[in-house]
């Protein structure tokens, strides 16, 4: 009976690949095994000297930075994140976490890393969301890690308005001073891993990380999913 039932719901709402609509084997989750191939991963020889780390290079002290994949207008990684973020496909972030734990894990790179943080969503646009795409991400990446996720300590402050046509400088402005802290005490002598969806220009993590520094002796490293060249 339970065999006929899935079956049929299968018939009407088949489990289909996020990247390319096609129906997923048994043995697959989210994407199917051609697009999971075809995804650009990228590959690290030094984690505090490659293109992640150049963003931050001279705005703000970060012991590390990676991606998981770089972000390519209209290929597999912008449906992957456009689902995420949009379509409530929070088991996106979830497979993400713990496919990019476990190569993390195996690294050995992040062995003495305190906690796992999340750039914040604003309250208002949670609300509206219903969900922070990051959760299930930043679960997983505690669950390989096996280092604390913390999603309540950095508080978004104040929305921000869309920045597709701003210049670069005027994102930098707009992102300053949108960040709190609540706990300063809590990251003293610590080293955060903060995390967030994807990396462009970098300011958003900037400005997290200018409130981070608040803490006394604090080191943070960071840890995206995406990264657009």
């Amino acid at each position: 009976m339970r065999k006929s039932l899935k079956g049929f719901f299968k018939l009407f709402y088949p489990n289909l690949c996020v990247c390319c609509e096609q129906e997923l084997l048994n043995n697959e989750q989210v994407i199917c095994s051609n697009c999971r191939h075809d995804l650009p991963i990228i590959c690290y020889k030094n984690f505090k000297k490659n293109k992640i780390t150049n963003v931050f290079a001279g705005k703000t002290p970060i012991e590390m930075a990676i991606s998981f994949l770089y972000f390519n207008k209209d290929g597999k990684s912008q449906q992957l994140i456009h689902h995420l973020k949009y379509k409530n496909r929070q088991d996106i972030g979830s497979l993400i976490g713990d496919w990019f734990g476990s190569l993390l894990k195996k690294s050995k790179q992040f062995e003495d890393i305190d906690y796992i943080i999340p750039v914040p969503l604003h309250p208002a646009k949670l609300k509206l969301r219903g969900y922070n795409q990051l959760t299930l991400f930043g679960k997983q990446l505690e669950k390989q890690l096996n280092i604390p996720y913390k999603p309540n300590v950095l508080v978004r402050t104040s929305k921000r308005k869309t920045q597709t046509f701003k210049q670069r400088f005027e994102r930098f402005e707009n992102a300053s001073t949108i960040f709190q802290l609540n706990d300063l005490s809590l990251f003293k002598d610590k080293h955060i891993l903060l995390i967030d969806d994807v990396l462009t220009t970098g300011a958003t993590l900037e400005s997290c990380c200018g409130e981070l520094q608040k803490s006394q002796n604090i080191r943070v490293s960071i840890a995206t999913i995406a990264f657009t060249e």
